[in-house]
């Protein structure tokens, strides 16, 4: 209970918890909570074993994703998890370490606690193929010293990345407004048992789905999406229930939103749609997201300057998203003869590996992105000449 449920070890000392015990078992004396705290600490350095075990047991190269947070109580930490595929082509995670920092986080310290890390497992530093990371300026500078110390690959978080786009081509003085005064009104009934009662009363009535509102999160820019997304959905309950006097006050009838914001929010849910599902797609934990990139970006690019938007503030909202898509991704989205071998070859592989089983956020964006039939047979064929080539050298050993 105390891991799988991440309870603290105080809870063995707590009444209530020591009453629950004595009704099941009366005779049963519950041991101490250092009793509890050895046998965690038992617990990890088993685990910790097999963990290093199996990492380095497996022939495949690692690739590390690195990020600092900040908990509740304003404690930073940073989380080291290793990314692998085993011998029999499933991939795998693993969390190395969640690590309480207390220095400063500055790019060599950074970089020396990722080592030490690695040195802990015995991970050879040849192993580690390539690191993750966001764009913190910081994090960035240290995945720069590994890069030229040990040759790693520094690959940005797509996710982050794309939060950056998003942040700053809703950066429009109509846009913020619109999506502040969708913050007040959602914030309104969250607040507001009796509103919020009374829109459920609505929602029957209307034969809308009985869904409660959403508030956004400022640092997850889809959350801001999901918002925008059920308001429009409940847009007539929550017009009618702010419409009641018996509920709204006249100095609350402000809340409601001026018809071009609900056109507005109506365009910009369209907008941000296909950059949602990139996102949802580029969090995926059982598959390779990084060779998807590139046609992803294309997709992306196409469906934003594709989209025929009637106010002035999508439209400038589609030029700024254009702008920042192809400065963030400029190697991905560009390619030409002269282009270094070692570029090309990384990302042939890698829309080679999309071939083979396109991912459906690719038809979502745009259908010409699904690669034609002779690239198929193509790599079809290479990935069957691989596995052969691979079955084969396990023979040997």
């Amino acid at each position: 209970m105390i891991i799988t449920d991440m309870r603290p070890l105080s809870m063995v000392e707590d009444e209530g918890f020591n009453r629950m015990i004595c009704t099941f078992n009366p005779g049963y004396t519950l041991p101490s909570r250092t009793h509890f705290t050895k046998l965690m600490e038992r617990k990890y350095e088993e685990t910790f074993k097999e963990v290093r075990t199996v990492i380095n047991t497996n022939h495949s190269k690692l690739a590390l994703t690195a990020d600092i947070w900040t908990s509740v109580a304003n404690e930073a930490y940073l989380g080291i998890t290793c990314h692998y595929i085993t011998d029999d082509w499933d991939m795998q995670s693993i969390c190395l370490t969640t690590m309480p920092l207390q220095d400063r986080h500055t790019a060599s310290n950074i970089a020396e606690w990722l080592e030490e890390v690695v040195a802990r497992f015995e991970i050879p530093a040849s192993k580690i193929i390539a690191i993750v990371h966001d764009n913190g300026a910081n994090v960035v500078a240290a995945a720069n010293i590994l890069v030229e110390k040990h040759g790693w690959s520094s690959v940005r978080c797509t996710g982050h990345t794309l939060q950056l786009v998003i942040n700053a081509a809703l950066k429009h003085p109509s846009i913020e407004k619109a999506i502040g005064a969708t913050r007040c009104l959602v914030q309104h009934f969250k607040k507001s048992e009796l509103a919020c009662t009374k829109l459920k009363d609505k929602q029957q009535q209307m034969a809308t789905p009985e869904h409660s509102l959403v508030q956004d999160v400022s640092t997850r820019w889809n959350s801001t999406f999901y918002m925008i997304s059920r308001l429009l959905e409940q847009r007539w309950p929550v017009t009618a229930t702010l419409s009641d006097s018996s509920i709204t006050s006249r100095g609350k009838r402000y809340l409601d939103l001026k018809p071009e914001q609900w056109s507005l929010l109506g365009e910009l849910s369209t907008a941000l749609k296909p950059f949602e599902c990139a996102t949802v797609f580029m969090s995926g934990q059982k598959y390779t997201t990084i060779s998807a990139i590139p046609p992803l970006v294309k997709g992306l690019l196409k469906s934003t300057q594709s989209a025929a938007f009637e106010s002035a503030p999508l439209r400038a909202f589609q030029l700024t998203a254009t702008q920042h898509l192809q400065e963030r991704w400029r190697e991905e989205t560009s390619f030409s003869d002269t282009t270094p071998n070692t570029r090309k070859g990384r990302w042939m592989c890698s829309s080679m590996a999309v071939a083979v089983a396109p991912p459906p956020i690719l038809q979502v964006l745009n259908q010409d992105l699904v690669p034609p039939y002779w690239i198929l047979s193509l790599v079809l064929m290479v990935k069957t000449r691989t596995e052969q080539a691979k079955g084969t050298m396990f023979k040997t050993k």
